[in-house]
């Protein structure tokens, strides 16, 4: 079995547990941005888990957009927590302000980081299992 195919399929899973967590659990509204990670997120839980039962090491051609758009997405959620400048530009106009901060812990762990810090494992895994598949 391919460990980077194995750790993207955890960290894809965890990110989903996490995301259900808040939302279900902690009561935590999601705001625009973090419906548009979870629209990238959600379905890497299920292919990287066919894939690595399968152990299919071309998923990356199908794995990989998902991953990057995700991780565009929570790249700039997390600059928007954390720039105040950037705040002008916020897109989430009804509901949950796409700039509030749920959580914050150690003073800059923050949920759209969390998610930032998954889509990256998970890039970087496929990228490393596309590298190996050639």
């Amino acid at each position: 079995m391919n460990k980077s195919l194995l750790l993207s399929w955890v960290a894809a899973i965890i990110a989903t547990l996490g995301s259900l967590y808040f939302s279900d659990v902690m009561h935590y509204i999601p705001c625009t941005l973090c419906w548009y990670q979870r629209i990238f997120m959600y379905p890497l839980a299920i292919i990287l888990g066919v894939a690595v039962y399968r152990n299919d090491k071309g998923i990356y051609k199908y794995a990989l957009p998902l991953s990057i758009i995700g991780w565009l997405i929570a790249g700039y959620h997390t600059l928007l927590q954390k720039i105040p400048y950037l705040q002008q530009f916020e897109m989430c106009t009804t509901g949950v302000p796409c700039s509030k901060d749920y959580i914050n812990w150690f003073g800059f762990v923050t949920i759209p980081l969390l998610a930032f810090i998954a889509f990256t494992i998970i890039t970087v895994c496929l990228i490393m299992i596309s590298r190996d598949k050639k």
